[in-house]
């Protein structure tokens, strides 16, 4: 039995478009937003580790500095 593929639904400002009825270009500019969101998340997530590591290692200096 064949599976059929399921029309994928994409949400751009509040509107909902099946993904049959993008162009392929529309397609290509979907993903790019879609990565390029994933890759802000993503960066801010590692910010957050960064300045959590650098809060810790700072209060450390100053602990040692304060003896």
């Amino acid at each position: 039995m064949a599976k059929t593929k399921k029309d994928q639904v994409v949400n751009i400002n509040g509107k909902e478009y099946k993904e049959s009825e993008l162009t392929e270009e529309q397609i290509t500019l979907v993903n790019h937003v879609t990565d390029l969101d994933n890759k802000i998340r993503n960066s801010a997530f590692n910010l957050d580790q960064l300045q959590g590591g650098r809060n810790f290692f700072m209060n450390r200096l100053e602990t040692m500095l304060a003896e």
